[in-house]
């Protein structure tokens, strides 16, 4: 059993940061590939970033290529997603996910473990 908690979002002006959290408990994921997904109203859920087992591989969607970074600590069991210049087309509910079989998976059909989600909403 793993559960996945959610922090950082907020309400931001187009150009601003946001670092979002997420937090695993009840199993240690560390060995896991782990991935950030949105969904923005009417949309699909789309993967934002995805990093895998050993922090070699990442991966970012060509919208958030160069502006978000995703990196983990293992010794706290803890993903994090830093958000830089930040556009109002980046607004959605953003979610970690754990991906427990091997590789880096872009669907989220891929992944067993979600949080509840953290809204993030950039002004114009």
């Amino acid at each position: 059993q793993v559960q996945l908690v959610e922090s950082g979002g907020g309400l931001v002006q187009a150009g601003d940061s946001l670092r979002l959290s997420c937090a695993a408990s009840g199993r240690i994921v560390s060995s896991y590939a782990m991935g950030w997904f949105r969904q923005a109203p009417g949309k699909e859920r789309e993967l934002v970033a995805a990093i895998g087992r050993f922090n070699v591989l990442t991966y970012y969607a060509d919208s958030v290529k160069g502006r978000f970074i995703i990196s983990r600590d293992n010794s706290r069991n803890t993903v994090y997603l830093q958000m830089n210049s930040l556009k109002p087309e980046d607004t959605a509910v953003y979610y970690c996910a754990v991906k427990t079989s091997v590789g880096v998976g872009r669907r989220s059909d891929e992944y067993d473990y979600w949080g509840q989600g953290t809204q993030v909403t950039v002004s114009s």
